[in-house]
């Protein structure tokens, strides 16, 4: 399939059989003074909207906020708009609902898979790369279907819903969940009631991701959610485009956690339908595929206007069928997906790594970095597989410790051009002392970074063994195992390669010298790439850093054109944004847009999966 290619897709696991589901209707009103309830939704925006807390603040911030928010839910206990009898009798409904639009329906079927939670089991024997599912664009729930739904008026007048597509899809989602005749309640009838994300944790099992670099993300997480909330609520009640919302009258902190949830774990980037823009949509059926290692295998084909996907491999009749999320580490699949996978062969920690600026040879190395397209002060990533640093890292690596002599040959040397093109590559070291020097630097960094945690992996695998640990306290602790794995293997192995170094100084191995005919080796094999190595592998980058990411020409090719492109870019909650965070998700997507090279090909457009309930391993539900 010519349309195969690398993308990001977000994935969770739901809850299935602790789901409690309910009726739908406007649930029974508890008896609370309307007052006592914005009082309490006043304070907690004003909780929300204050500048971050000081270093080591952050916990006790979170405490005060769930206090705030835990008082709120006790005043909304009953009001909820819910569904009776378990999730699982309405999907047959959802089939019948998927064949009657135009889906197929007739190789798949939906499927308790124990531990792995619900997702799709062959009926028939299906091939590798053979096209089995396609769901059309009306099933689809997108930004313009919620402009074009009882949302609409309050779209057209919000700053936020219409800067944050995933903040729309959310009320979106509500808005139809609100209304029993809505063309989507066979598809809204089948999500979980709940998730396994961190906003659906228990304090005590949050605290035990103390520790862990995903942390951080979970607390502001939780705050942003608690602030759209409380803005939303009295939008809600005081915004005249509001007043024939359904939802006006039970509006709930756990109904917005819900939605919330169900979006970030399943949203996915498709084209509109003239293909000139990229938005959010949710994708029913499809988005009961569990996560397994592999390629993306989605894309949006615009000459059909459907969502297609076709095998990841051949699957035997009554075999679960999987697709792969994208290159996710286990903190994003746990933090937006609400699942650990144990066999992640993308797992990666961040670290963070500068230039000081007082250093005497500060300008040399921002130079030389800058020539490369590194900034001076980045964050990186350690990967879980062999080589632990990406070529970016290792050229990084390379400029911070070169000495003076080494930063002047390849600022004023010869070639030095081409010289610059080699920092990013294992086979052309800078000098066997550099190598050395680099290959230490990263040893004793991993060692530091193991040494900051409070428990070793060995009490950490003990900790896994107890049989009364919580579904999610059981994740925290499997993430903090894997980040110690991560910088164990980075230090052994930087410990490995100084040896191997130290021996080839010794043994006065001539250093190899980079000519003319080794410019093949500079060349990136992938099927975008068409410049230096240490120019690329941005992927690792973090929202805010200096990396920009590369810009992606549009070319056409023939009359098609096939478009590639990741999933929101750090999968993050519905999170109210700044303009300035705004236009960057605004240009994420739009680097996300990669082109091909192969003509006449039908214009297609990756996707990722954005799943929940329905995963593997070790998603028990």
């Amino acid at each position: 399939a010519g349309y195969l290619q690398d993308l990001c897709p977000f994935s969770t696991m739901g809850k299935k059989s602790r789901v409690k589901t309910q009726k739908s209707g406007s649930g029974a009103s508890a008896v609370v003074s309307p007052k006592e309830t914005m009082n309490l939704i006043s304070e907690l925006l004003q909780k929300c909207s204050s500048a971050a807390p000081s270093a080591g603040k952050e916990w006790e911030e979170y405490v005060q906020i769930r206090g705030l928010v835990e008082k709120i839910c006790k005043k909304q206990k009953g009001m909820s708009i819910v569904f009776e009898g378990s999730r699982e009798d309405y999907f047959p409904d959802l089939m019948s609902w998927a064949q009657e639009n135009g889906a197929s329906c007739d190789s798949f079927t939906v499927a308790n898979f124990g531990t792995e939670g619900y997702g799709l089991r062959a009926t028939r024997d299906i091939k590798a790369e053979e096209l089995f599912l396609w769901i059309p664009r009306k099933m689809l729930m997108t930004v313009e279907s919620a402009q074009n739904s009882v949302l609409g008026p309050l779209y057209s007048q919000d700053r936020i819903l219409q800067a944050m597509g995933n903040v729309t899809l959310a009320f979106h989602l509500l808005c139809e969940r609100a209304n029993p005749s809505s063309f989507w309640q066979p598809y809204i009838r089948s999500l979980p009631q709940e998730y396994d994300t961190p906003l659906f944790y228990q304090q005590d099992e949050v605290q035990v991701l103390l520790g862990t670099q995903a942390v951080q993300d979970v607390l502001s997480q939780y705050k942003n959610t608690a602030r759209q909330y409380a803005y939303f609520y009295k939008l809600l009640q005081t915004h005249p485009a509001a007043s024939k919302l359904l939802l006006k009258d039970s509006f709930t902190f756990e109904d917005y956690r819900w939605a919330v949830s169900s979006v970030m774990t399943r949203q996915n980037q498709i084209p509109t339908e003239d293909g000139s823009r990229i938005i959010l949509a949710l994708i029913p059926v499809w988005d009961m595929c569990n996560h397994t290692n592999g390629l993306i295998t989605t894309g949006y084909n615009l000459e059909d206007d459907r969502c297609e996907c076709v095998a990841l491999q051949d699957y035997k009749e009554n075999e679960q069928i999987y697709i792969f999320y994208g290159t996710r580490s286990n903190a994003e699949f746990v933090i937006h997906s609400g699942f650990f996978f144990q066999d992640n062969a993308h797992d990666r920690v961040k670290i963070k790594l500068g230039v000081s600026k007082s250093e005497r040879l500060y300008a040399m190395k921002a130079e030389v970095l800058a020539r490369a397209g590194i900034p001076a002060s980045c964050i990186f990533a350690l990967h879980c597989n062999e080589p632990p640093i990406s070529a970016q890292l290792l050229a990084f690596l390379r400029v911070f410790c070169m000495t003076e002599e080494e930063l002047k040959d390849y600022l004023f040397g010869d070639r030095a051009i081409n010289k610059i093109f080699t920092l990013g590559k294992s086979e052309f070291p800078v000098s066997w002392e550099n190598e050395i020097k680099l290959w230490t630097f990263l040893e004793t960094r991993a060692a530091l970074l193991l040494k900051t945690y409070k428990t070793t992996s060995q009490e950490d695998r003990s900790i896994l063994e107890k049989p009364d640990l919580s579904l999610h306290s059981r994740m925290a602790i499997q993430l903090h195992l894997a980040e110690k794995q991560i910088l164990e293997k980075a230090s052994a192995s930087g410990r490995a390669k100084r040896l191997h170094f130290e021996k080839k100084l010794e043994e006065g191995a001539p250093l190899p010298v980079y000519e003319e005919s080794d410019s093949a080796l500079l060349e990136n094999t992938d099927a975008d790439a068409k410049r230096p190595l240490i120019l690329r592998k941005l992927e690792e980058v973090e929202e805010g850093q200096e990396i920009q990411a590369e810009e992606h020409s549009h070319i056409l090719n023939g009359e098609k054109a096939v478009y590639v492109m990741d999933m929101e870019a750090n999968g993050e909650p519905v999170q109210e944004e700044t303009q300035e965070k705004v236009s960057k998700d605004a240009n994420s997507a739009s680097d996300s847009i990669r082109s091909s090279t192969q003509k006449g090909q039908r214009e297609v457009v990756d996707l990722s999966a954005s799943r929940t309930e329905d995963n593997p391993k070790e998603n028990s539900e």
